[in-house]
């Protein structure tokens, strides 16, 4: 598997505060699909899709604080 980084104009991160950032998009072809956001303030955003078909999802603030995060549309970028 190697990933793919990709620049995203800047949208809302955990923080509520608007940012750009790198998306990372990785898939091992077999049904596992990594879905990362990084964004410039340090906030990140994770979508991992496993095997099963179980998905898990999770927010985490520039300072390290998980937060419940309004699901986001699957845009397949």
């Amino acid at each position: 598997m190697t990933g793919t980084k990709i620049p995203f104009d800047p949208e809302t991160a955990p923080c509520g505060k608007k940012f750009g950032g790198e998306r990372l998009v990785d898939d091992d072809g077999y049904g596992l699909v990594i879905r990362d956001q990084f964004f410039e303030c340090g906030c990140r955003r994770i979508r991992h899709e496993y095997h099963d078909g179980s998905i898990h999802l999770s927010a985490i603030r520039h300072d390290g604080k998980r937060v419940k995060d309004p699901i986001q549309p699957d845009h397949g970028k």
